[in-house]
């Protein structure tokens, strides 16, 4: 899937949807931390890929928030 489509994928879906995906993406976020703590990370790009979708999610969830 494409950046563009996932962002209209996120932009499709509800404020509990969003609060979903936000809690996987700091959970994943948590794991990887793990990861690279005890060396044992093989793809350090994950860490920036899940760290901008954090970003998207929560500027998704303020501008909802701000529309109603």
């Amino acid at each position: 899937m494409k950046k563009s489509e996932a962002k209209k994928a996120l932009a499709g879906k509800s404020p509990a949807e969003l609060k979903t995906e936000l809690d996987a993406l700091l959970k994943e976020q948590f794991g990887l931390r793990m990861q690279k703590a005890t060396q044992q990370l093989a793809d350090h790009s994950k860490l920036k890929s899940v760290r901008r979708g954090i970003a998207r999610v929560r500027t998704l969830m303020h501008q909802k928030a701000a529309q109603s």
